[in-house]
């Protein structure tokens, strides 16, 4: 009896201090545990469930003994895919500085001639050192010369490098430091076609579009 009155004691002063703790309700079909009349497992002063003898884990209660009750899983928050990064701006394509120029018309060379008039050299201090002022580099610069059609072909095409040659030595007073490379085409590029009936010095004149220099520059634009 005295067994009785202390156990029940030992329950009411654990449902006295459980108050202050979270009641945790006893299997009502089936409980190992201690409970009072209320239906709540009677707990320890340090919040531990007291078990009845019989108890085996089968019979644990979330709260009493979690450690044995598979824990719930927490929902997790979908992942935020990351924002794809914007494209590379592609780099804008350098500027050029190329340009051609054909000394035609009054600046065509004499008949048999390869020296440059003064119509020329205006046209090249215009029109091609001018040009060059604006190239931060240059690449290349290609002086092709070029004859009519009287004459022998090999004699024209000495001609026409004499022609380009005097084209370079000019660009080269002027102050041009790029290397500048000179191509005698003789009288393979004609321009030009002229009547063979015409008198020869009307023929000649008929030609001079033919007595031509080219000058061709490459490079990159300041």
């Amino acid at each position: 009896m005295l067994k009785h009155l202390a156990l029940a004691a030992t329950i009411g002063l654990s449902a006295a201090a459980a108050t202050a703790q979270t009641d945790i309700k006893a299997n009502p079909d089936k409980s190992a545990y201690l409970q009072d009349g209320r239906g709540v497992i009677a707990r320890s002063p340090f919040g531990l469930c007291w078990r009845a003898g019989y108890w085996t884990p089968a019979d644990a209660v979330a709260g009493c003994d979690g450690e044995l009750v598979p824990p719930v899983a927490k929902p997790t928050a979908p992942a935020i895919a990351a924002p794809a990064p914007a494209p590379a701006a592609a780099p804008a394509a350098p500027k050029r500085c190329d340009f051609a120029l054909t000394l035609a018309a009054d600046q065509t060379f004499a008949f048999n001639k390869a020296v440059l008039n003064n119509a020329a050299k205006k046209r090249i201090d215009d029109e091609a050192i001018a040009k060059l002022g604006n190239c931060s580099k240059v690449d290349i610069i290609m002086v092709t010369g070029h004859t009519d059609r009287l004459g022998t072909q090999q004699y024209n095409q000495k001609l026409s490098e004499k022609r380009a040659d005097a084209v370079a030595a000019y660009l080269k007073s002027k102050g041009v430091k790029a290397e500048i490379d000179t191509l005698g085409a003789g009288k393979t590029q004609s321009v030009k076609a002229c009547d063979d009936k015409l008198p020869r010095k009307q023929l000649i004149e008929c030609l001079a579009p033919n007595r031509r220099v080219v000058v061709e520059v490459r490079g990159l634009a300041k």
